[in-house]
């Protein structure tokens, strides 16, 4: 197996509930950027859970930060979240029970959640087709340029349905 990281890609947050519907729409966009659509859901789901706990153990008067973290490495995605709780210990995180995961303290505050989810059979991280991306144009070029090309429905839809539930309540891992 090789543990190189082939891919990674990251967001930060504020420890705060909307955190969980920004998480659930990054996972899922990313997931299907890297063409690894078959496992939205599980690591959604994977993700959702240790963001939850992160969130739990932040103080709402004076949150921190939170890194969401996927990574391609060897024949798995490793799904990260570091936070910066002051004083709290990690949660346990039962709802990934029989799963490879861990919590490590981080150097001065906070914690790092870890999980490890296997890739489909056969596929390596070094196999996962990766998107191309292209010179972007500058602002300028685009006010004169061609129409823009069309996006997926369902992603639209859930980004326009997570940004209109980030306004009060979160959904709660199952």
């Amino acid at each position: 197996m090789n543990a190189d990281t082939a891919q990674v890609d990251d967001l930060r947050l504020i420890a705060l509930p909307t955190a969980m519907n920004c998480t659930d729409i990054f996972v899922r966009f990313t997931l299907s950027e890297w063409s690894l659509r078959p496992l939205a859901d599980e690591a959604a789901q994977t993700t959702l859970s240790m963001v939850d706990a992160a969130v739990q153990a932040s103080d709402p008067k004076s949150p921190g930060f939170l890194t969401i973290r996927l990574r391609l490495r060897g024949d798995c995605l490793v799904i990260e979240v570091e936070d910066e709780t002051r004083g709290h210990a990690p949660a346990t995180l039962q709802a990934l029970e029989g799963k490879r995961t861990g919590v490590e303290p981080l150097r001065g505050v906070g914690n790092r959640r870890w999980c490890e989810l296997g890739l489909p059979p056969g596929m390596s991280a070094s196999a996962v087709p990766l998107p191309r991306r292209e010179k972007r144009r500058s602002p300028a070029a685009e006010a004169l340029g061609d129409e823009p090309e069309e996006l997926d429905p369902q992603v639209m839809q859930r980004l326009l349905s997570g940004l209109n539930n980030a306004g009060g309540g979160h959904r709660r891992p199952e």
